[in-house]
């Protein structure tokens, strides 16, 4: 036999017997060889588990992946990596039937689990916090799964391990319609990078309304920045106390400071008379349509439409 064969015949040797000959993957008797040996930081046998090395015989992208995470990082007594090699099977569980078997159906696979058992699997470790709602608030009950948003193996934001760069694009995948408004003339600062969506909501659960991190309602989640719109004034404007989504889209519109419409047509949506000062609330009415339309702007001269103090009274004059 010339040396050329023999070196062939040895190679497919040792792919049968690796239980991989199509593949040549080490997943077979030299991968289930390593899995024996495995024991725990105080020299016991781990039952039916196998250990990080094990898996990455086979798993290496994902692998070098979760071990620059912060699951990986086994200087950290909170993370798997520090639970005696068993990074991958803290989540996954024991691999043992799988390395015996090759078949996925013997160890847990996210991607076939439902949206609740992955959940259930990382909320074994992430209950605290900001995760402590997380158990039937608006995603939960939408069959949102904590890995529609995050990656263990393969994520692009290292803050929060998310599966895009940033937690705006991340909502974003979602929220379509909002993701639109964004994009227009009068906008939150979100393409600017100085806000995102959590800096208002809370994707992982509130008591508030629409998830919101802070306010048991719109207003109070508003001014809780724009403080200089919240009072107390003599006088308010029945809209704002009402709610600010009543003039404004807090996601954005083509309007100056993100108004639903422009002015004098976005008053007149309320002061529908056709007496000045019209309004629903006191039936006082424009005289004519012109003078609705003077100088193209209500707040040429209530300019404190926000609520004022002044002797003027409700008419919030400048």
């Amino acid at each position: 036999m010339t040396a050329f064969a023999l070196v062939c015949t040895m190679a497919i040797g040792v792919a049968a017997a690796s239980g991989h000959a199509a593949t040549g993957q080490p997943n077979g008797a030299a991968a289930r060889a390593n899995a024996a040996s495995t024991t725990s930081s105080t020299g016991a046998q781990t039952t039916g588990y196998v250990g990080d090395d094990t898996c990455a015989n086979c798993h290496q992208s994902q692998s070098e992946g979760m071990h620059k995470s912060l699951h990986g990082k086994s200087q950290d007594s909170r993370t798997p990596a520090a639970k005696n090699g068993q990074t991958c099977e803290s989540c996954h569980g024991p691999g043992q039937a799988h390395v015996d078997s090759g078949e996925k159906s013997k160890i847990k696979v996210f991607a076939a689990l439902s949206p609740r058992d992955v959940n259930a699997t990382c909320l074994t470790c992430h209950s605290k916090g900001a995760h402590a709602e997380w158990q039937g608030s608006m995603h939960d009950a939408r069959n949102v799964s904590c890995t529609s948003c995050h990656s263990v193996h393969s994520f692009k934001s290292e803050k929060a391990q998310l599966k895009t760069v940033s937690a705006t694009q991340t909502c974003e995948t979602c929220h379509k319609q909002e993701a639109m408004k964004v994009k227009k003339s009068g906008h939150m600062p979100l393409r600017e990078g100085k806000m995102e969506c959590t800096s208002c909501h809370s994707p992982h659960g509130s008591t508030n309304v629409r998830m919101l991190k802070t306010g048991n309602s719109l207003n109070e989640a508003c001014t809780s920045c724009h403080a200089e719109k919240r009072g107390p004034f003599l006088w308010e404007h029945s809209a704002g106390r009402e709610n600010c989504a009543s003039c404004h889209d807090p996601h954005g519109s083509n309007n100056d400071r993100m108004l639903v419409a422009k002015a004098p047509m976005l008053c007149q949506r309320c002061h529908i008379s056709s007496r000045h000062p019209a309004t629903i609330y006191d039936g006082v009415q424009l005289t004519s349509a012109s003078n609705r339309l003077v100088g193209r702007g209500c707040v040429n001269c209530h300019s404190q439409i926000h609520g004022t103090n002044s002797p003027a009274g409700n008419f919030f004059l400048r």
